[in-house]
């Protein structure tokens, strides 16, 4: 059922953040996303009632226990670190433009 759920939630956004409100660095995650203006769904697994169901399904799904967990265009992308990386690799910005996330601005 949890993973079901997560499944759902991956497939409802273009990037979907797993996170927990007093997580310092899926605060850093949503705050990247959010300084970029890409469109990102949250989901507090600590305001879930479900929450440790969906945390444990993801651990099984994607290898990943740890939040953030972040998925774009369905694929998971990993944690803090692995979003962090890819921005400093200059490859977030493509993928949030390629997921719909990001709109083109105006000057590109």
């Amino acid at each position: 059922m949890a993973l079901e759920k997560a499944k759902e939630v991956v497939s409802s956004a273009e990037v979907v953040v797993f996170s927990k409100t007093y997580c310092p660095f899926c605060t850093r995650v949503k705050d990247l996303f959010s300084k970029l203006g890409a469109k990102h769904k949250v989901v507090e697994l600590d305001k879930e009632s479900d929450g440790s169901e969906i945390q444990s399904a993801l651990a099984a799904w994607t290898g990943q226990r740890t939040v953030p967990n972040v998925f774009i265009s369905g694929k998971h992308i990993g944690g803090c670190d692995n979003v962090m990386e890819k921005h400093n690799e200059g490859k977030l910005v493509p993928l949030l433009t390629e997921s719909g996330a990001l709109a083109l601005s105006a000057s590109s």
